[in-house]
């Protein structure tokens, strides 16, 4: 009887499905784009994300788009870096291209607003503005107040959006402490990685400087001529400022690190790829590139600020195995992970965290950052290769004698500090399949 019963029932939806009108192909509903992109992240996050096991589990309908399904998947005890990006924005960043007055702006320890930094195609470059100048005021109104609450929308109100042809007037004291008054229009540039680079005769005998602000491809001209300029020169240290760098190309990392440990290592491993299990085959390690104008040093210094990030962090730890790094400044990001980079269309990019990076003594996890030798503030009252600037200053001391300098000399704050600049792609791969 039992039997029976089933099998009526069976019967009965097979005769009650047959019996069901067909739904016409016009009541469908036609997914929107946003919809067709949020569902293609959600299969990428299911296969690529590097914590595939501990995100939380969605249902993707409940989103209208990728923006806010990344933000419900991703694993946030550990993932600060995964994001949905313009493909627009993407292709003006992987080129280096940049709108705006190109500069950043800090506090210093006084309560003084000045620049921090400024690339040398920006509109206020040819007034002769670099890093160290006080701004009073910005459109009329005194900055320092912003800066004190750390308030960055009043100071994206102020100085307006990103689009070229947005005009500001700067009240300037210049370092001979006058006044100065200079209206800049945002523009449209190609930014310049490569912020200074020069040579200091130390005791230890020369040391090359180079301060460094972002990975991208275009670096790699602007690297090639720093090192031949090191290596005319016959430096046996360096310091490498990465206070600002935040990473970005790994392959551009490649040849930064070939460059600093020097042929012997041209082609040798220098890091190791990790991926989540299902992507296990990907595993891979990344060697040292080679380059002209290698310098091949003992030695490192890295000036670092919560601002080093990704990239940075891994050329630092990936030379520890072959030479002595020290860094000066403040602790790392804690960035030991990367990203592969998925083209949706020409509407977006994901880059969500695929992979983490360990050196070649199976080195990596630095969640926490890379804690410093020495605690220095970041003195935005000196310009680059001023030997009075603070963490130059320290680095050098080091240098000279193997040791940083005795505690309390400093009176450590971190600086507040806004950039025009967008997020850099950290660590990045691009993957077509």
């Amino acid at each position: 009887m039992k039997r029976f019963i089933i099998f009526l029932l069976a019967l009965s939806l097979i005769a009650f499905s047959s019996c069901e009108k067909k739904e016409d192909p016009s009541d469908t509903k036609v997914p929107t784009d946003d919809e067709i992109a949020r569902d293609e992240l959600y299969n990428i996050m299911q296969s690529y994300y590097l914590w595939d096991k501990l995100m939380p589990v969605v249902t993707k309908e409940n989103y209208h788009g990728p923006y806010e399904l990344l933000e419900a998947m991703r694993y946030k005890k550990l993932d600060r870096w995964s994001y949905v990006q313009d493909y627009d924005d993407y292709l003006a960043q992987s080129q280096a291209i940049f709108v705006g007055h190109g500069i950043r702006i800090g506090l210093d320890g006084t309560n003084k607003t000045r620049i921090a930094q400024i690339y040398n195609n920006s509109p206020m470059y040819p007034f002769g503005v670099r890093r160290g100048w006080i701004i009073k005021k910005l459109n009329g109104t005194d900055l320092a107040p912003i800066f004190l609450a750390g308030d960055g929308v009043a100071y994206r109100d102020l100085i307006g959006p990103s689009q070229a042809g947005v005009t500001n007037t700067f009240l300037f004291v210049t370092p001979e402490g006058k006044d100065s008054i200079i209206t800049t229009t945002k523009s449209t540039f190609t930014l310049n990685t490569v912020l200074h680079f020069d040579t200091l005769v130390l005791k230890t005998g020369v040391t090359g400087h180079l301060v460094f602000e972002q990975f991208v491809e275009p670096s790699n001209a602007e690297l090639q001529t720093a090192f031949a300029f090191f290596k005319q020169n016959n430096i046996n240290n360096i310091i490498v400022d990465l206070r600002y760098n935040g990473g970005g190309d790994i392959s551009v990392l490649q040849k930064l690190a070939a460059y600093i440990a020097g042929s012997s290592y041209f082609e040798k491993p220098f890091l190791n790829f990790k991926h989540n299990e299902q992507q296990a085959a990907r595993n891979k390690t990344y060697n040292y590139s080679t380059v002209t104008a290698p310098v091949s040093v003992p030695k490192m210094i890295a000036i670092t600020t919560r601002a080093t990030g990704s990239a940075s962090e891994d050329l630092i730890n990936g030379l520890k195995p072959v030479m002595e790094v020290r860094t000066i400044g403040d602790t790392t990001n804690g960035k030991p992970v990367g990203m592969y980079g998925f083209k949706h269309k020409t509407a977006y990019m994901f880059w969500p965290i695929s992979f983490e990076l360990e050196n070649t003594l199976g080195e990596g996890e630095f969640y926490d950052g890379f804690f410093p030798e020495k605690y220095v503030p970041d003195d935005i009252t000196h310009d680059w290769g001023n030997r009075n600037e603070a963490c130059l200053k320290e680095a050098i001391y080091y240098l000279e004698n193997g040791s940083v300098s005795a505690k309390g000399i400093y009176n450590y704050q971190r600086s507040v500090q806004f950039t025009e600049s967008p997020a850099v792609i950290s660590n990045a791969y691009l993957i077509e399949e």
